[in-house]
């Protein structure tokens, strides 16, 4: 039953199966890549980010074990062509917020010490990003996390962040994740708005507009392969048993009220404002959205009860 539930958890994010060659590190290519830095001449250098199953299932029970508070991790792998590879992922140990989290000096301390050990046991990858959670309002950059990713690029590049929503994950049933890069600090920014369509709530669609012409998304995809093959269907397990002994029914209600409430404020401002047609299709997508969310919360609790006899 665990094969067969992780074979549907792979089709639902269309992880595909591949060879072992993205675990191979060629350290005279990358050193070559780094002193080469094609992305300083291009803002738009990588197109996208390639994730390891192993690594996503990582960051998702990462970002639900924070709940409704933010939690933040790293990600190691390596640079290919155009696409930045994860192929793993580790926690850091900081404290958020609901809103926020910030990594501190312990923090930095604790990824030093992982990189020397994981050198010693070897692993030859390096850091290529961070990660971290957004619980129930989507995947974007707020104005901290725009800071701190310019930062990184700066100093430790190639590097992208990467979000993640685990209440939307829990409630859809599908990974809600985003890979970023910022544009340079002098970058002339195109007209327009993100590259893709954003479900944000009307408490954080200040900060999103001031700030989602900084950066752009990288395109998303996902593999697995036989070396992470063991260590996956060990982690699926516990992820399993986490899953059907969570109350994600609970979840998804308060989720559901807290959208209609937002949807409802939306709809207020439309009343008090003329607004144009394209502002309308949206609440509508986020009503639609809303509803096919609701429907497989719901789903997913009947399956529990009628498979474990228990409501979840």
């Amino acid at each position: 039953m665990a094969g067969q539930s992780l074979e549907a958890f792979s089709d639902a994010n269309n992880i595909l199966s591949t060879g072992d060659s993205y675990f191979q590190f060629n350290a005279e290519e990358h050193q070559r890549i780094i002193q080469n830095q094609p992305w300083k001449e291009d803002p738009h250098y990588f197109k996208s980010a390639k994730i390891s199953a192993l690594a996503l299932l990582k960051m998702v029970m990462h970002a639900q074990s924070g709940g409704n508070i933010e939690i933040m991790g790293l990600m190691v792998g390596k640079i290919d062509g155009h696409s930045i590879i994860v192929m793993d992922s580790f926690a850091l140990p900081v404290e958020g917020t609901e809103t926020r989290v910030n990594a501190n000096l312990a923090a930095y301390e604790y990824m030093v010490n992982f990189q020397n050990n994981a050198k010693l046991v070897g692993r030859e990858e390096n850091v290529v990003g961070w990660y971290h959670s957004h619980p129930g309002y989507g995947c974007w950059l707020s104005g901290i996390d725009v800071t701190t990713q310019m930062n990184n690029q700066q100093y430790q590049d190639p590097f992208i962040a990467i979000v993640v929503d685990p209440i939307r994950t829990i409630t859809s049933g599908k990974v809600d994740l985003g890979a970023f890069r910022t544009y340079p600090e002098n970058f002339e920014f195109s007209e327009g708005g993100p590259s893709r369509y954003q479900s944000i709530p009307l408490h954080k669609i200040e900060d999103f507009g001031v700030h989602c012409k900084q950066y752009y998304s990288l395109d998303v995809s996902y593999f697995r392969s036989s070396f992470d093959d063991k260590l996956l269907n060990t982690l699926w397990k516990q992820y399993r048993i986490n899953s059907l002994s969570s109350n994600s029914q609970s979840t998804n209600q308060t989720y559901v009220s807290n959208q209609i409430q937002d949807l409802s404020c939306k709809l207020s401002k439309l009343q008090e404002h003329q607004t144009h047609r394209e502002e309308c299709n949206k609440i509508a997508k986020d009503g639609t959205k809303t509803a096919v969310e609701a429907l497989g919360g719901i789903m997913s609790g009947m399956f529990k009860d009628k498979v474990f006899n228990v409501k979840s």
